[in-house]
């Protein structure tokens, strides 16, 4: 589980840095706050189905596109 987690922050970062969006702007202007944001990229916290469509919609993404990202994310080879 905490590989896909892992996946999800990777992905949520790549996809805010895309959109030019700083931790404070997708927090604010999703409803979602930066602190939560932040956990969310760190993979502190799991978000729960209604912040994965949240953070889905205010990409402008359909759930399925956001989790091919994530999927993406778990099959590209290790940064470290």
């Amino acid at each position: 589980m905490a590989e896909i987690q892992k996946a999800f922050a990777r992905a949520l970062r790549r996809l805010r840095r895309e959109k030019g969006r700083t931790q404070e702007e997708l927090g604010l202007e999703s409803g979602l706050g930066r602190s939560y944001v932040s956990e969310l990229e760190r993979a502190v916290k799991t978000p729960s189905l209604k912040t994965l469509a949240t953070i889905a919609d205010y990409f402008g993404l359909s759930l399925s596109s956001l989790m091919l990202r994530v999927e993406e994310e778990l099959e590209a080879p290790p940064s470290d």
